[in-house]
């Protein structure tokens, strides 16, 4: 089937960028992948904003209709409101103490307020990422290393044996004349 086969309404209501707050999202994908694009929407979420606005997950995100969209786009914005507090990614704030869902670009500034406010108080997670290092006991003896080259370059080893085998043979060729 060439490009010119396709019909040419199936084209015609697609819509290529659906945005739900500041996110673009891809809308010639099906609504459960699209929504995974999102920051702080994974796919189990985005399962459960799909069966909840009642598309298909495996639907074209861009090929619904505006009615549908909306559902998903209010379904995503009150997500906290729909599911119970252990699936949330913020069961208990710590300035407020409540549940909450946090997407898109507000989710990395509270991740950044997070490590702001360990590094603050001096904690020892926040001392982790002061320095640049593991934060969440991952081995750092052999992985992890960020100061050039650990360990032997055998490249480099290579090239002095070559210069020396050249040098010793220009010596060997002058002192034989």
């Amino acid at each position: 089937m060439s490009a010119d086969d396709t019909p040419e309404d199936e084209n015609e209501d697609l819509r290529y960028f659906v945005r739900i707050g500041q996110t673009d999202l891809d809308g010639t994908k099906s609504v459960e992948r699209s929504l995974t694009e999102m920051n702080g929407i994974g796919r189990r979420a985005a399962r459960i904003i799909a069966e909840e606005a009642g598309v298909d997950r495996t639907a074209t995100f861009g090929a619904l209709d505006d009615d549908a969209i909306d559902d998903v786009v209010e379904l995503v914005e009150s997500f906290e409101e729909e599911v119970p507090d252990w699936m949330v990614n913020r069961p208990s704030d710590y300035y407020t103490g409540e549940a909450s869902h946090v997407t898109g670009n507000d989710l990395n500034m509270t991740r950044q307020h997070d490590i702001n406010r360990m590094k603050k108080i001096d904690s020892y997670k926040g001392e982790r990422h002061r320095s640049g290092q593991k934060v969440r006991g991952q081995r750092t003896k052999s992985t992890g290393r960020t100061e050039g080259t650990i360990g032997v370059n055998v490249e480099e080893i290579k090239e002095d044996m070559a210069e020396e085998a050249a040098a010793e043979e220009e010596e060997d060729d002058e002192g034989g004349l």
